[in-house]
């Protein structure tokens, strides 16, 4: 008899992961388009050297004749490097096979971001926390995705709801909770310029927003001081 043949089953490879994973986390405003890295630094570069030019800099000056790759290169690789995909940090997670059925929390992870509206820096502390079901994750990888997140122009309140979309999906646990202190420099250097006030912003979900004993819990672990 004659065996049918029993068809492969497609690899899924971890940016398609990612992709998947990334579409149901509250989205950015971007738009898609081809351009590496490169292609990105040296059109950004281009730019910001008309910038500078018009603003009346010389940048023939040993100070500045590099300003514009400078500044192009850290908005590709490092302030904004979160809006690429490929750079979403590998999510370790484990079986609980403890049956750790406890509040996690991980306090006062930095904060660096950048306002949408004027490009000036948001620093501050997130408090991030869950109740495992049955995953457990690698304690670093929620500073990492902290980090992820803040690496694009964003708005406080989306960067709070992205990251506990994020570990909601990734922890499949309806219980978790994120918080937010931050400063941001469009208040402080331009408009109102006041240095002392910050932002504080949460997403509870779960035990934490329904349940008034872990909800207490949990802000009491939330009184940063930036």
């Amino acid at each position: 008899m004659k065996k049918t043949a029993v068809p492969s089953k497609a690899v899924v490879t971890r940016e398609e992961k990612v992709r998947s994973l990334l579409a149901k986390v509250m989205p950015s405003p971007t738009v898609l388009n081809s351009y590496s890295d490169d292609e990105k630094i040296k059109m950004i570069e281009e730019r910001f050297t008309e910038i500078l030019e018009i603003l009346g800099l010389d940048l023939s000056d040993d100070s500045m004749n590099r300003t514009p790759h400078r500044i192009a290169k850290m908005y590709v690789k490092e302030l904004f490097s979160g809006l690429d995909a490929a750079n979403f940090p590998k999510m370790t997670v484990i079986e609980n096979k403890m049956r750790y059925d406890q509040m996690i929390v991980v306090q006062d992870i930095d904060v660096i971001s950048c306002c949408e509206h004027h490009f000036q820096t948001i620093q501050g502390a997130a408090t991030v926390a869950y109740i495992p079901d049955k995953k457990v994750i690698g304690l670093s990888k929620i500073n990492r995705v902290v980090e992820y997140f803040a690496r694009r122009p964003q708005v406080q309140e989306r960067l709070t709801k992205q990251i506990a979309d994020c570990l909601q999906l990734v922890l499949e646990t309806e219980h978790v909770a994120v918080h937010i202190n931050a400063k941001h420099f469009c208040v402080i250097a331009r408009g109102i310029q006041d240095a002392n006030s910050s932002t504080i912003t949460s997403d509870l979900r779960g035990d934490f927003k329904h349940r008034t004993d872990t909800r207490k819990e949990f802000l009491l672990h939330c009184r940063n001081h930036i």
